[in-house]
């Protein structure tokens, strides 16, 4: 996130794309619905007529994976009506004139037809996000799980560098993470390509330092894989083992049938969890985790604030915390390490990673920050803290990006990689639901939560039921390329014709099982969860 959570009451304007912000990041979604009792507008983009789209001043249901034709229609509405902010064009970014001419590709009215949004919403939702004094936008897994996630993602960036929507109070992007650490677990490195703080594996700088901090040489300097690669290069046998820690890919990941297929083929399986997951099944070995509320450490949340988390309950049985676990298994390995606490290791992290420099446990015990615009009700400190005296950083790009000029990507619109057929002919769109959490891991262990959502639904429209025979409440069948699944039938208005929903929460019918995991975005390596078709038959 470039600002705050609470400098959402800032903007003017709230652009919410992609993000069922009110049931996957409730409390936020509180403070969006603050900002509007406040003054703010709010113009939601959701196939669904989710919580926040009732509540929004302007709803855009577009077609699942049209997010680049609307964010371009919007665009060329901008540029064509004059409301680009031209001095921050000109001193602030490059590749401007490319990507005008980008957007004479698509004129509002061909963005309409695909994306299916009135052109007049297209043309209103851009005025009110550009003339605004302060706009800001939130998105999350619906711009990303797409083959196309990258391209949403740059679109994003340009329709905020057009408009000067950054590096100030109420105006910015901000990304929604998925999990309560994730961002925490990217700035230490845990993606493919970087070490800590995005440092670059292939940079002779970053090289060099972590080699001085660690005491070793890295020989290795080429970039991993991503989960996806990893399945496939399973099947390549280039990969024959995996560790996998905190995840459960059989319901996470796209294509069912092949995750489990990957985990059967793999010569040594060590599944590190709280609980015996779908995933853990496949073990070899199953490494019990302490619970978050069993170890200490911090925790970086989707606003950058890192803060202090304090064991609360000794670890039950022979479980330890994660970082314990590792090390054992390094020094078994020959690695030498000797961190006595996390502390230790918060240490090394500042020592080595430039946005933590900072960062002492010592400064999260009861750290108030005092900046202007800074949340003044929430302790922790917000990354780039760089030096000690630092008093961290509330909103990103105030004066300049990390690459100096931003820059402006002329991006096309491409279509799913998936589209509807006479025998597939709806579109299944995948989420979360508020009572459950991610795979179930920890919120399907509480009855009281099961008794609340007992059973997979899918959502379908009362069009699409009247025609198929489908009642509200019966079990139905779910098929797609890949499989079938037998929830039950969620007749309502949150969907439109031709279109499905369903979380991906529930083992006893895995949404994942449908989806795909052939087409890939060649950035990220991100698998279209977004768009599947399907077809929907009531059960006798």
């Amino acid at each position: 996130m470039t600002n705050s959570i609470k400098d959402l009451h800032e903007a003017q304007v709230i652009f919410v794309v992609g993000s069922n912000t009110t049931e996957a990041h409730p409390v936020l979604a509180l403070e969006v619905i603050k900002a509007l009792r406040g003054g703010a507008t709010l113009i939601v983009a959701d196939p669904r007529r989710i919580d926040l789209a009732r509540k929004a001043h302007l709803h855009l249901p577009l077609r699942p994976g049209t997010n680049v034709a609307l964010l371009k229609g919007m665009m060329r509405h901008v540029v064509d009506m004059g409301w680009q902010d031209d001095d921050f064009i000109a001193e602030r970014t490059e590749n401007y004139e490319a990507f005008c001419e980008s957007l004479e590709s698509m004129t509002v009215e061909q963005a309409s037809d695909i994306c299916g949004v009135p052109a007049d919403d297209i043309r209103r939702a851009a005025e009110l996000y550009a003339t605004a004094d302060r706009a800001n936008i939130l998105y999350a897994m619906g711009i990303t799980q797409h083959h196309t996630g990258t391209n949403n993602v740059l679109s994003v960036a340009n329709l905020a560098m057009l408009t000067g929507q950054i590096g100030g109070p109420g105006k910015g992007v901000n990304p929604l993470r998925g999990q309560s650490n994730v961002q925490g677990a990217c700035d230490m490195g845990g993606l493919p390509d970087v070490f800590s703080g995005y440092q670059k594996v292939d940079n002779p700088d970053a090289i060099a330092k972590m080699e001085a901090a660690w005491g070793v040489t890295l020989a290795d300097r080429e970039k991993g894989m991503t989960v996806m690669e990893m399945m496939h290069a399973v099947d390549t046998g280039k990969i024959r083992s995996m560790y996998i820690m905190g995840e459960n890919p059989v319901l996470s990941d796209p294509d069912q049938h092949h995750v489990e297929d990957t985990l059967g083929k793999v010569e040594f399986l060590v599944v590190q969890d709280i609980f015996l997951t779908e995933t853990a099944e496949f073990a070899d070995v199953v490494l019990p985790a302490a619970s978050s509320f069993e170890k200490d450490g911090t925790f970086t949340n989707t606003e950058r604030r890192i803060q202090r988390v304090r064991k609360a309950l000794e670890p039950r049985g022979e479980s330890m915390p994660d970082w314990r676990i590792v090390q054992s298994i390094a020094n078994r390995m020959g690695a030498g390490w000797d961190y006595r606490s996390a502390e230790d290791i918060m240490r090394e992290v500042a020592a080595v990673t430039p946005q933590y420099g900072g960062v002492t446990f010592s400064r999260l015990e009861n750290v108030i920050p005092d900046v202007e615009y800074a949340q003044t009700d929430v302790c922790g400190l917000q990354w780039p803290c760089p030096t000690d005296d630092h008093p961290g950083t509330p909103i990103l790009h105030s004066q300049q990006f990390s690459r100096g000029r931003g820059l402006f990507s002329a991006i096309e619109y491409i279509e799913p990689a998936e589209l509807v057929s006479p025998e597939y002919p709806l579109i299944l769109t995948t989420g979360r639901e508020l009572v459950h959490y991610h795979t179930g891991t920890m919120t399907r262990q509480a009855a009281g939560l099961n008794a609340l959502v007992p059973e997979a639904r899918v959502e379908i429209s009362q069009q699409d039921a009247a025609r198929l025979g489908i009642e509200h409440g019966a079990p139905v069948r779910v098929t797609s390329l890949r499989g079938s699944i037998e929830p039950v039938a969620w007749v309502t208005d949150r969907v439109s014709p031709g279109l499905v929903f369903m979380a991906f929460h529930y083992a006893e019918a895995p949404a994942n099982r449908l989806t795909g995991a052939e087409s890939l975005d060649p950035i990220a390596k991100i698998p279209e969860l977004k768009v599947t078709a399907v077809k929907v038959e009531a059960l006798s």
